[in-house]
């Protein structure tokens, strides 16, 4: 079976657009803080890297200490991206290739309050909703609806885009489905990437994986 390598690229241009974008400051005394994640939900993002297009399925599930990716590349492979609460994750596909990778970090899943201590910049209109905007140690910009207090959008220092189509509080995939195939388990090469603080994007995966003890 062949394993499956997570290549790392970096670009700035999105993110200096966004140094120079303008920003709403809050009127309000004190900064607003971002509403922690529920501990179950499922949501439907799009990602856009320098014009490459994925739809991820996102099922975090904290309760149970489980986050699922569901990948699926603009006219590409399906992949699943499966991580647990003690650091074991899974990196596979489920066609004939029965491709499979593993890792193993020191942190887990992102705890629901991963935000806490962002640093508010203030209000800015994204995707047709007004948001207010935190950064989180020059790698996140994270954006959520000031009324819903949903998220809409995030983008990494790297550049990545997501932006976020659905998301459904309480929503939980059926155990069975949180099960990584047989050829995942046994003598399999470990995944193909750095798991090191230099890879921070790496850590956060398809979505946002690890905690990177935050």
């Amino acid at each position: 079976m062949a394993s499956l390598t997570r290549p790392i690229s970096i670009s700035i241009s999105i993110l200096l657009l966004f140094f120079f974008s303008p920003l709403i400051k809050s009127s309000r005394e004190g900064d607003p803080t971002p509403a922690p994640w529920p501990h179950q939900f499922h949501a439907i993002l799009f990602m856009n890297y320098s014009g490459t297009l994925q739809k991820i399925d996102l099922w975090y599930d904290w309760t149970n200490g489980r986050n699922f990716n569901i990948i699926q590349h603009q006219l590409g492979k399906l992949m699943y991206d499966l991580e647990w609460n003690n650091g074991t994750s899974f990196f596979y596909t489920l066609d004939s290739n029965k491709e499979c990778s593993t890792a193993h970090l020191e942190v887990g899943i992102l705890r629901p309050n991963w935000l806490d201590g962002a640093n508010y910049l203030g209000q800015r209109h994204v995707d047709g909703f007004l948001c207010n905007v935190w950064e989180k140690v020059d790698f996140i910009w994270y954006y959520e609806d000031v009324i819903t207090k949903r998220p809409v959008y995030w983008v990494f220092y790297t550049g990545r885009e997501a932006h976020v189509m659905t998301f459904e509080v309480g929503a939980a995939l059926e155990d069975a489905k949180w099960q990584a195939p047989v050829y995942c388990f046994g003598n399999i090469p470990e995944a193909g990437y750095p798991i090191s603080a230099t890879s921070r994007e790496n850590l956060l995966g398809g979505v946002l994986r690890g905690s990177l003890a935050l």
